[in-house]
């Protein structure tokens, strides 16, 4: 117990000082503290994971680790052309793989129904979904449907996804969402009444760390109001959890904060490293112990760092009526949990 315990606390302080916890050096601490089992010696064999943003980045490692653990794609991207080179890659990568792709700007919520609407035409069985995908807009952008496009393509696509995909979702015997976050998110509150930038300067790292910030403000609402479902036919509650990477070498860092991939450099993790946690809550069986958290290296961490930016329940459930009013998605139905 003791030597648990002085884990937690070689843990919690690598965490309390940010970058110790966020750089590789923090993956390779507490790999080595808590003996993980390497996520890829999870078993996916037979269960179906619907994946934003796989053709680059987190997204383009966790799908050539998704195939390798044995499990059947659904491949959600805006391009065709880089979704179908990047199913070719993973098919020679991964002979004998089963994967499914289908365009899907996470912008456009009509491409998102059409979307969603082949994919349960296509598919016939989803266990994971992960909300992947993420874009930083350098300059505010209003899309043809009349929304900004950071808050679109992070917060109201992912949202009518998996309200759309949740039927087939809770079909699953082991049915989990996973919404992949990022640090930035703890540097900023989330006005409630200005989601769209209307009133505040608009800043590309500015709205991304908002949207980010409202997406894991609905995983918290999801959980919570699916929470007490006997979701599936064999009684397996839905979990939904946030995770974010860590600061990882992404292309998509690169592009968007150069100057900083630059000061920060070779304590960059590796996409590998950034979506290790990613693979856990989807596969480990201990994961689905826990639902409507965010977690860091297999852990639980908390939501704020500055109390200023906190979300209270109540705040929690403004925005998630905002959001279905934004979409005009029909509500939910639950049977326990949302009150």
């Amino acid at each position: 117990m003791w030597l648990m315990n002085a884990r937690s606390l070689i843990d919690d302080l690598a965490e309390m000082l940010v970058v110790p916890s966020f750089t590789r050096m923090g993956f390779s601490l507490r790999r080595r503290l808590f003996a993980w089992p390497g996520a890829e010696s999870y078993s996916m064999t037979g269960r179906t994971v619907v994946l934003t943003g796989p053709t680059s980045g987190l997204g383009r490692a966790a799908a050539g680790a998704f195939a390798r653990m044995g499990a059947d794609l659904v491949l959600l991207g805006r391009d065709a052309g880089r979704l179908e080179r990047t199913l070719a890659e993973l098919l020679a990568e991964t002979p004998g793989l089963n994967a499914t792709t289908v365009v899907a700007d996470m912008a456009s919520l009509a491409s998102v129904r059409a979307a969603a609407a082949e994919v349960l035409e296509r598919v016939p069985r989803i266990d994971v979904i992960v909300d992947n995908a993420g874009a930083m807009v350098p300059a505010r952008e209003i899309t043809t449907e009349g929304f900004e496009r950071t808050f679109a393509i992070m917060v109201l696509g992912p949202f009518v996804l998996v309200s759309r995909l949740l039927p087939r979702l809770m079909q699953s015997p082991d049915p989990r969402i996973l919404a992949v976050t990022s640090g930035g998110m703890y540097t900023q509150s989330l006005p409630l009444d200005d989601l769209a930038y209307e009133r505040d300067e608009y800043t590309g790292a500015l709205a991304y760390a908002r949207a980010k910030r409202a997406q894991v403000a609905l995983v918290r609402e999801w959980a919570r109001r699916l929470r007490g479902m006997g979701a599936s036919a064999r009684g397996a509650r839905i979990v939904a959890n946030a995770m974010h990477p860590g600061w990882a070498n992404t292309p998509g860092l690169e592009a968007s904060l150069p100057g900083f991939a630059k000061i920060v450099g070779g304590q960059l993790r590796s996409a590998a490293e950034g979506v290790d946690t990613m693979l856990w809550l989807a596969a480990a069986p201990e994961a689905r112990a826990t639902t409507g958290h965010l977690f860091l290296d297999r852990r639980v961490r908390p939501f704020d760092r500055v109390p200023s930016t906190r979300l209270s329940a109540a705040d929690r459930r403004s925005l998630w009526d905002a959001v279905l009013a934004l979409t005009g998605e029909a509500p939910v139905e639950f049977s326990g949990g949302a009150r």
